[in-house]
């Protein structure tokens, strides 16, 4: 009886052992599927000196809640764009007709005056700079000459006419375009307000979005192979060199971004509808499924998480180009017309601008583009395959997706050209004076480099919910 008992209760024993470790194994396996979307998110970033950790801390307490408050702000909300340019690469087939495709430009009267051209009167009492080549003030320089003149016969006249000016400028831009890494605006665009055309899925997806991720990667990203596959796999990246490896980098990087804000800002309420029948009020947000089909290592042949990885590659990099360029953006107006906003701004500017200086792990853009006649050929190349990549932005099909791709594609561009240029190389952080003729950026380059850094770093934030959700 009592071996009877005994034996019983070994079997009850190993019976609940087994369970146990059965119990076990089965969470940890869940968890290390849950985790599959993230397996690569940790250890160092390829090519870089620093971790996924981070940048994490980095981004999530320091740069984002910065970048929040600074983006609402009038001069970064309002980017002028145009959404008319034809596709010069294929027929303009392919334009989205749901109702969430389309982009509210802005009225004039929502303008900040200062963004217009309008100069207000306080200005010309400080003798801005640009003054002394209005048309008024000509006059008034032409009339003094005379006078002069009269009194001194070897009087040589200085003053530079309007059109004069104008040819200069137009001087100035063709210079300043040889270093741009974006094709400029050929024709006037329209302002829009970002804060209410925001990023979002819009229905926009099948062969025309496909089309044009296809157009890039397969034929503006370097390969080290002409295969049939749209991506490079990881493997494939050490037969390349590092600028071309950073190059695909930075393109993978920008569509892992993108394919967040997607699936964070996600039309939930079509599930059983189609988008073209929603109407009424809509839901948008998180769409977890949507996110493990473009990122988990089952939907995407193991590549989706080298992809998130690629976003901490281009964060690093624009990152840097801020860094880089902070003596000069420290020293910008944010002009818009209000005073009082205006200098709310700047000290925002000049607060997230030392948050970034305080970085410890810079990524270090000066090992690219080394070795003589052969770098120089490889940096023109590597120009002109992003200026093209510009130029595909004008065949979405989608308003409110090319208004976005076209912003970030020039914030990156801005950023390429801050770090690659050259002419900034030159510069020192103590200069008091910054000359036009060695850098300038348009107010169309400040705000898309701002804007599109702030979408990395809002990817990066929005990582983190899907680690909790998935968990």
């Amino acid at each position: 009886m009592t071996q009877t008992v005994i034996k019983m209760s070994s079997i009850i024993f190993m019976l609940l052992c087994g369970l146990t470790l059965t119990s076990s194994n089965y969470f940890r396996s869940n968890s290390e599927v849950n985790d599959q979307c993230f397996c690569k998110l940790k250890g160092s970033i390829d090519d870089c000196t620093c971790n996924v950790d981070t940048v994490d801390y980095f981004n999530n307490v320091r740069i984002h809640p910065r970048l929040q408050s600074l983006l609402v702000r009038d001069y970064f909300r309002f980017y002028k764009v145009n959404l008319m340019n034809p596709c010069p690469f294929w027929a303009d087939d392919s334009k989205c007709a749901f109702r969430h495709c389309h982009v509210l430009p802005c009225h004039d009267k929502d303008i900040p005056i200062g963004l217009k051209g309008e100069i207000p009167r306080h200005l010309h009492k400080t003798e801005a700079p640009f003054d002394k080549y209005l048309a008024e003030n000509q006059l008034i320089n032409c009339e003094q000459t005379a006078k002069d003149h009269n009194r001194e016969l070897g009087y040589l006249n200085t003053t530079i006419s309007s059109e004069n000016y104008k040819e200069f400028e137009r001087w100035q831009q063709h210079d300043d375009a040889q270093d741009n890494f974006c094709v400029r605006e050929t024709t006037p665009g329209e302002y829009v307000d970002l804060l209410l055309n925001p990023e979002k899925f819009t229905g926009y997806k099948g062969p025309s979005a496909h089309r044009i991720w296809r157009s890039i990667y397969m034929e503006n990203c370097f390969r080290p192979d002409m295969g049939p596959q749209n991506f490079i796999h990881s493997s494939q990246m050490n037969g390349m060199c590092l600028e071309k490896r950073a190059f695909y980098r930075v393109v993978s990087g920008l569509h892992a971004s993108i394919n967040i804000h997607l699936c964070s800002k996600y039309l939930l309420s079509h599930q059983d509808q189609t988008l073209s029948l929603v109407s009424g009020p809509t839901e948008w947000g998180p769409n977890l499924e949507e996110f493990q089909k473009r990122f988990s290592p089952e939907w995407t042949g193991d590549e989706g998480p080298n992809w998130l990885k690629n976003l901490y590659f281009i964060y690093l990099l624009e990152l840097r180009a801020l860094d880089k360029a902070s003596p000069y953006l420290e020293k910008e107006e944010y002009y818009t017309g209000d005073d009082a906003a205006d200098e709310e701004t700047r000290s925002a500017v000049k607060d997230m601008l030392q948050i970034v200086r305080s970085f410890p792990d810079h990524y270090n853009e000066s090992c690219m583009f080394n070795g003589g006649s052969e770098a120089a050929t490889l940096k023109e190349e590597f120009r002109q395959h992003f200026r093209n990549i510009s130029r595909i932005m004008d065949c979405v099909g989608c308003d409110k997706c090319k208004l976005w791709g076209k912003l970030q594609i020039h914030g990156l561009g801005t950023a390429l050209k801050i770090l690659f240029s050259g002419k900034f190389d030159q510069w020192e952080t103590s200069m008091n004076n910054i000359s036009r003729k060695q850098f300038y950026l348009e107010r169309s380059e400040i705000v898309a480099l701002i804007n599109a850094f702030g979408r990395l770093s809002e990817s990066i934030f929005e990582l983190e919910r899907y680690r909790q959700m998935m968990r």
